[in-house]
Order: structure tokens, then sequence, then C-alpha cells
């Protein structure tokens, strides 16, 4: 009897500690937002990728168990643009609950926490690599804003439509310029056989907006395959229509 009272005090028989088990987390963790952030193929800055794809509140761990884990930005700068590189640092704050045992022998853990940290670095058509760095004491920063993502408008169809129903092949270039005239954006039209062909989009962020206006007087939106538009393909241009790819 005395046995089986000292086993009911402290940590038991075959119980793991939750303090190892929150550090074993952070660092799963932390492998699958690198798996998560992948291949970099836009143009951001360091602020806009811990914003859009880091910063998280409290959730449960993918490992299961109830722990909970917690992404902070510590620091973050500059971007992935040419041969530029961009880092955010990242602190994982995980929580493991106490587990008892659900059979004689069973598993359990004792309730745990763990913080660990890393530094996640990127640069454009790179997959993110990182490695672990030291915590700093402290807390984290204000988070960062995503800065905005240029695209074309949202009522770009409405008012490429407008233009296409009363341009004619001398008019077409200058109104749908004059429709879209964010410097962002590039226009690119062709008169051709009775049709009026109009492009708009922001090569940068892979956005193409396609219309014609047939001989008929008929708009439409031709499909086309969006590999087409990355980069060294035929981009956001009326080739897309009048050349596609074979």
């Amino acid at each position: 009897m005395l046995l089986l009272a000292s086993a009911g005090c402290g940590r038991g028989i075959g119980e793991e500690s939750g303090d190892a088990l929150a550090r074993d987390t952070a660092a799963a963790e932390a492998k699958q937002l690198n798996t998560e952030l992948g291949h970099r193929n836009r143009a951001r800055d360091a602020g806009s990728i811990a914003a859009a794809e880091i910063v998280q509140e409290p959730k449960d761990a993918a490992s299961g168990g109830g722990a909970t884990v917690r992404r902070e930005a510590l620091a973050w700068s500059g971007r992935t643009a040419g041969n530029e590189r961009a880092t955010v640092d990242v602190r994982f704050v995980v929580t493991v609950p106490e587990q008892p045992p659900l059979s004689i022998g069973g598993a359990s853990n004792s309730a745990g926490e763990a913080t660990r940290c890393y530094r996640y670095e990127f640069e454009l058509y790179r997959y993110t690599t990182y490695h672990e760095i030291d915590c700093p004491s402290g807390p984290a920063p204000s988070p960062p804003t995503a800065a905005p993502v240029p695209r074309v408008p949202e009522d770009g169809q409405k008012r490429l439509t407008a233009v296409l129903r009363t341009a004619t092949p001398e008019t077409l270039a200058g109104a749908v310029r004059a429709a879209f005239p964010q410097d962002w954006i590039t226009v690119d039209t062709t008169a051709r056989d009775g049709a009026l062909v109009a492009a708009v989009g922001v090569p940068a962020e892979r956005d193409c907006l396609l219309l014609v206006r047939t001989p008929a007087g008929k708009i439409e939106a031709p499909g086309y395959d969006r590999i087409w538009l990355e980069p060294g393909e035929t981009g956001c241009r009326t080739a897309l229509y009048l050349a596609p790819p074979r």
C-alpha cells in the first residue's frame, strides 16, 4: 500500500516531461512553418511576410495532445526582390497540458511549456531556409502590417468592358490606359481583323484581365493557361489570345 501511495505523488512512473514535449513540439512547428513558407515567387517585404504568413494567435499544435502554439514575429528586415534577402525572427511559445494515463501503465505527461526561436530567410525564386537562434528576453514588438499588394482593380472587368464597347482601333490604347492609370498596371492592346483585344495586368502578381470585342460586337473573356503568366512566358499580353503558346 505504501508503494501505491507514493506512486501517486509527484511525477508518475513512465510519465514524460511536459517541458521536453513542448520543446519537441516547438521544433516540429518551426519545421512545418518552413515547409508552408516554401518557394518564394513574389516580391514582398519582410514585414508583409511576417504579417500575412507567420504571426499567429495560440492554436492547437499539429502534433495534437492538447498542446497549443503561438507564433510571434520578433524582428524583420529586407525584402524578396532581385538579389535581396528578407529575414524574419520568430518565437514559438508552446504549452502542453498534463495528460494522466488512461489506463494502468498507459502513456502520460506532466504539464509543461517551452519557448524556442528561429530565423527564416527568404530570397526570390528560392525555397525558404531557417535555423534556430537564441531567444531574446522581453515581449515581442507590435506585429507588423502587410503592405497592400498591387492588383487589377476589383471593378477592372467593368471598366475594360465599357472601354471596349466604345473604342475604335485608333482610340483603343489611349482609352484603356486612361481607364487604368496606375503605374504598376501594364496595358497591351491590339486591333486585328475587326476585333479589339486588351490585356491589363500586374505582371509581378501574375494578375491579368484579358477581354476581346469580337467583330460582331460581343465582349468575351477568353481562357488561357495561367502558367503563361509566369516569368519568361508570354505574360499579360494580347498574344494570350492572338498567338497562344502551343
